[in-house]
Parts: structure tokens; sequence; C-alpha cells
């Protein structure tokens, strides 16, 4: 039983990393077919501190169209021309919702302040205050809480590795994914890239090549929602320890906030964390975990699928985040991160190499009337490197009006240095 389900959650992430027709989101793609798209690009902060707020949704309000902010607070959000009289909504965990018009933005520079949540306590009524009860009631309320039919999703995925201080590899697409409905826990979701690129620096992995195995389609694989793992099922709440934090506020919504560590006696890697519950329904609207640090020196045997004899591999960290935006009564998938480092290691060298490697997914758009069940043969595997299946970076407006997760600084610069390496190469 044990390794059986150990394996079935940890497939997101034990393909990972390896050692040596297309239709898009109509919503948005009729939008761009017919009008100018305008850009507009700024920060989020907060209010009181003047801090970034990093990975909050950024989205067009009474529409589906959205993105998040980067790790620095920045966002890159693209306005079909018919929606420019419309307002722009940014949310995050523990803020209260700001609306602003459209056109009191300027197309770069714009500064975002989100208040915190002043919510009376007293108005919210706890159910029940047993959180493993809680989590029970929330896995009963998923077919009620979440799309009971496909939805064909548009997003933007980027994965990168890093080589201690160096970017050395990145790469990033536009998928569109098959949605099936959370009734179906039977039926899976079908990925395909629509257009995609990457850049990368072997010559610099020093003798090691790191590699995502499975890439886009492991994004899908942590809905928790749809796909519970080792989370959110009868059998894997017995190893966890569950505590009440409290309640704030996300999306306009009062959500539980529950915490949770794998017990002291389990003697495999699991996870600790946060999820938050919807105090009205009880829907899952977001969920931050990490690998367990109980049992993080056997995490390894997990996560690395091949290496060579004489080196050495441990994990230092394992960081995950899930967000959901809700729209018209339903939650819907909008946001996707993993952060994994490792420390590397010869045995018969002296020092050691760190590697960081990040994907990240943003829904940027979802239809739910012109539903195209792909074929398999055209869906992402979890055994696909995306990596070797996409083009080089060259064209610096590639993503034209797609919207995309505007890079951090240091990945401008490393997008930029690498394909220079690369054109040098190829002239």
């Amino acid at each position: 039983m044990k390794n059986r389900l150990i394996t079935f959650f940890f497939c997101i992430i034990l393909l990972l990393i390896v050692v040596p027709g297309k239709v898009f989101s109509r919503d948005y793609f009729e939008f761009v077919q017919q009008d100018t798209v305008h850009s507009f690009a700024g920060k989020v902060i907060d209010k009181d501190t003047r801090r970034p707020i990093i990975f909050a949704t950024i989205f067009i309000a009474n529409t589906r169209i959205g993105t998040v902010t980067n790790s620095e607070g920045d966002f890159l959000i693209k306005v079909p021309d018919i929606l420019r009289k419309g307002d722009i909504g940014v949310t995050h965990l523990g803020y209260s919702t700001l609306i602003v018009p459209i056109s009191s933005l300027e197309h770069e520079g714009n500064v975002l302040e989100l208040a915190p949540a002043k919510y009376p306590i007293k108005e919210v009524v706890i159910r029940n205050e047993d959180p493993l009860e809680l989590m029970r009631q929330a896995v009963n309320n998923i077919n009620e809480n979440y799309s009971g039919v496909p939805v064909m999703m548009t997003s933007f995925y980027r994965e990168t590795i890093k080589q201690n201080r160096s970017y050395v590899a990145i790469a990033e697409a536009v998928l569109e994914a098959y949605k099936a409905s959370y009734k179906k826990t039977t039926e899976g979701d079908r990925v395909r890239v629509f257009q995609g690129r990457k850049s990368q620096d072997v010559k610099k992995m020093d003798t090691i090549i790191f590699k995502f195995q499975g890439g886009p389609y492991t994004s899908y694989l942590l809905d928790v929602a749809k796909q519970p793992g080792e989370l959110l099922t009868p059998e894997a709440f017995k190893f966890y320890d569950y505590t009440m934090r409290g309640i704030v506020s996300i999306h306009e919504t009062m959500a539980y906030v529950i915490e949770f560590d794998q017990k002291d006696i389990i003697d495999f890697p699991l996870y600790s964390g946060r999820i938050y519950l919807d105090t009205e329904n009880l829907a899952i609207v977001g969920l931050e975990f990490s690998i367990s640090k109980k049992r993080i020196e056997q995490a390894s045997d997990y996560l690395i699928r091949k290496k060579p004899l004489g080196l050495n591999v441990d994990v230092a960290s394992g960081n995950y985040l899930v967000n959901y935006r809700k729209i018209d009564d339903l939650w819907y998938l909008a946001y996707v991160r993993t952060e994994l480092k490792f420390q590397v290691k010869w045995k018969k060298k002296l020092f050691r190499s760190t590697y960081i490697t990040t994907s990240e997914m943003a829904i940027t758009d979802f239809d739910t009337d012109h539903i195209d069940k792909f074929k398999m043969k055209e869906t992402a595997k979890l055994t696909d490197v995306f990596v070797d299946n996409v083009t080089d970076m060259e064209d610096p407006d590639f993503w034209g009006d797609y919207n995309i997760i505007k890079p951090e600084e240091s990945i401008e610069a490393a997008i930029e240095k690498l394909s220079k390496k690369l054109k040098r190469r190829t002239e």
C-alpha cells in the first residue's frame, strides 16, 4: 500500500529530472485575430509595506483572460481592443480584490496596490473545527465546486534550470489542454504544445545535463482537486497531522487555513504545507506545500530517475504552489508552480554544484463552448522531454499577442545571453 501511494503522487516529480494540428483557446484567439491587442505592464505591491506581491492573479474582469505576477511582482497582460473599456482585476491570498479601469493604465510602469483584507471574524461560521473532517467534506464537495463538463484551457508554461547562480536552460510554451470533467475521475486531461521555444547552454552544465521529463503534462497533474494523489484521498489522510490556523480572504472569499505535515512515524517522504478551503462550500481554493523536512533525505530516491555512478544527488528542498480562480460560482485551475533544489557532487571532487529547477504554468484563458478532445497521439506524455521538442529562441517578439508570465529581469537577461550564444554557434 505504501509503495502504491508514493508512486501515484510522486509521479508528478519522479519523471521531472533526467541526468546523462492546433486549436487555440477560441475566446482569446478570436479577439487577437479581429482586434489590435494592447500591452500593459507594471508591478503589484502591498499597499502598507510597499513590497512586491508575487504570484498574484491578474485578469480582465468579466472574461476568462488572465495571467500572474512573477517572482518579483511584475506583470504583463495583453488586452484585445474590444475589451479596452473594461477593467483589470488583481487578487491574492490575504488581500482585498482590486478592480481598476483599463483606461487608467499606462502601457508601462503601472503600480497596483493591494490592501490587506479586513473582515469581521465573528461573521464567519465555523462549521466544524476538526480540520480532518473539513478535509473529508472538501473532497466530497469536489463535484459541486468544479466543472462537471470538459473545458478547453489555454496556458503559458515556462521551465528553467539554474546551475549555481546562472540560468543554463529556459524553455517556454503556449499550451492547449482538454480539461476533463471533475466528475469523471477516470478521464485524464490532455495537453499539447501550441507553440514553444527554448534556449540552453549545455556546455556550461559541467558534465551533467539536467532535463525536465513530462514538463507541461506534470503541471496539470498538480491540480489536486482532479488528481488528489498523496494529499486528498481517504488513504492519504491517515499519514498526516492537521491543524486549523484560522481564516483568510482570497478572491473576495473567506477561506479556512489548514496546516498539515506527515506524521512522525511515517518512514517515507511526503509533504507539509497549507491548504485553503472556501468557508461556504469547502472548495479547495489554493494549496502551498513542500517536501516534508522529516524525510527529505530520502526524496532523491523518488525524484531522480537516472544518474551516473559516482554522483551524489541530495534534495535540498521541493516547493509547490497551486491556485484556483472563481468564475460563475465554480473554481478553475489558475496557476501551478514547482521549484526543486538539488545539491550535486562527484565522489572524488571537492566542490559541489547547486541546481534549481523551476516550472510554472498560468491559465490565460478557457472555453466551455468549443470542446476539442484531440487525439492521444497529439498529447504530451510523462516520458516527453519538452526542451527537446521546441525550437531555439531567436525572435524577441516570438509571443506576439499571447498572454505570458512576465519573466524576471534575470531570466530576460539569460534569454538574451543564451540566444546570442546560440546565434554565434549557428553562424
